[in-house]
């Protein structure tokens, strides 16, 4: 399986950014995709996961009503559109898939990484 994101940069404080996951190597079907991003300094924290199946979403409360998780089926695109950035947003965002029950919340649930995109967020 291999994820390759794309779609980071820099913003300035209330911009938005879409950032792109190409999922390849499997069927995704029973997976659930994740993004996850982390500082410098911090742990990695989940953002935003959807179940590629049901799409059923679920948002950290840190970024929910500001960033969207989607996907396109055809393309094993999974997106996450980010508006209203803020300078403490910045952080390498990551990919991730999980063939785990439901939509996991935990980074050791997921089973494979993207190398990350680079975000960040000019005050």
């Amino acid at each position: 399986v291999q994820l390759v994101e794309s779609g980071g940069g820099l913003v300035q404080a209330g911009g938005s950014l879409r950032l792109s996951c190409a999922a390849s190597g499997d069927t995704f079907s029973s997976y659930s995709m994740g993004w996850f991003r982390q500082a410098p300094g911090k742990e990695r924290e989940f953002l935003a996961g959807i179940r590629w199946s049901t799409s059923r979403t679920s948002y950290a409360d840190s970024v929910k009503g500001r960033f969207t998780i989607s996907r396109d089926n055809a393309k094993s695109t999974v997106f996450l559109q980010m508006n209203s950035l803020k300078p403490e947003d910045t952080a390498l965002y990551y990919c991730a898939a999980s063939n785990s029950i439901g939509v996991p919340w935990v980074a050791s649930r997921y089973n494979y990484w993207g190398q990350g995109t680079q975000v960040t967020v000019s005050s």
